[in-house]
């Protein structure tokens, strides 16, 4: 069993409750842990074995290219979109951070993480 960790994969994107984020859009970085057996790919060392953390890339930038209000309702289709794809993950969990979220104050970032 191994960990596969894509660490702060950065996005614009137009996500919010509040029309003017749907417009005007926010940075959101991405984070995801996937256990899976590596142990094939680590003795073979062909890319077929692997997997694809590239193609996981893909499908979590054409999951932030599509307008939620939620951050909760972007983790569950990411993971859905993993899931259907990919039968090797065991578990994953990823977090999914808006920066400066308009909450009336000086925040840095706003996180929702997820497991499934």
């Amino acid at each position: 069993m191994g960990l596969i960790e894509i660490e702060e994969m950065e996005f614009y994107a137009y996500h919010g409750h509040f029309k003017q984020e749907q417009v005007v859009g926010n940075k959101f970085t991405v984070n995801i842990t996937i256990a899976t057996d590596c142990d094939t790919a680590a003795v073979s060392d062909n890319l077929h074995d692997a997997l694809d953390y590239q193609k996981v890339y893909k499908i979590i930038k054409g999951e932030m290219e599509k307008k939620s209000y939620l951050l909760e309702n972007i983790c569950k289709r990411i993971l859905d979109a993993l899931y259907g794809n990919f039968d090797t993950i065991k578990k994953a969990t990823i977090k999914v951070s808006k920066h400066n979220p308009p909450m009336g104050g000086q925040i840095g970032k706003v996180s929702i993480t997820m497991s499934r």
